[in-house]
């Protein structure tokens, strides 16, 4: 069963005033701004990486929380991607018919939610778990990356909310899940040649 959202009725206006605003900005900040609607994502990775190899010097289970985040983003990349097959909301560049920063993907890749958003926001959470510095350095990141996604024109602003919510949500449950992993576990899993990733030498 399929939706087909029609976005424009619920924020297209706010969407044009958006795109309208790139067009009038300088060349050098819809640069910076296409380059991380781009590339921004592998930031995230980076701070994951990084909370990672703090946690390792820290505790086994520490670690395993750590280790965990990259696979708690794919799950909430999953139900995002599952919700888009769903809704099938056309992107808006093409509904509106409107100039973009960023080309118009094409037809059949969907709009909301936001895939980029939902990455974004659960890669903060997850990492927010395991250190707070720099889980609240990439929620910044994260705002900043859905913005960049209605500026570049690629999704309207309901699109990045909702898919900053799924993304956030469905970290949220799995970080309570795996808030405190089995001393069982941390043991079996230092047993094996895990080890080198979960304490320092």
């Amino acid at each position: 069963m399929t939706l087909a959202l029609g976005g424009s009725a619920v924020d297209g206006s706010a969407y044009i005033d958006v795109v309208d605003l790139a067009h009038r900005s300088p060349g050098w900040l819809d640069s910076v701004v296409s380059a991380w609607s781009t590339y921004g994502l592998g930031a995230f990775a980076l701070l994951m990486v990084i909370g990672w190899w703090r946690a390792r010097r820290t505790a086994a289970a520490a670690a395993v929380q750590a280790l965990a985040a990259p696979v708690i983003v794919v799950l909430a990349y999953g139900v995002d991607a599952a919700l888009k097959l769903v809704v099938r909301e056309e992107r808006p560049c093409r509904s509106l018919h409107v100039s973009t920063l960023e080309a118009c993907p094409a037809p059949g890749d969907w709009s909301f939610p936001s895939n980029h958003a939902a990455i974004a926001f659960a890669a903060a959470v997850a990492l927010f778990s395991v250190n707070r510095r720099l889980g609240s350095v990439a929620a910044v990141a994260a705002c900043a990356m859905a913005a960049s996604r209605v500026w570049v024109g690629v999704h309207y602003p309901h699109d990045v909310a909702v898919g900053a919510a799924v993304g956030a949500l469905v970290a949220l449950l799995a970080v309570a899940v795996l808030r405190h992993p089995s001393d069982t576990l941390v043991r079996q899993l230092t047993a094996t040649r895990l080890r080198a990733l979960l304490v320092a030498s």
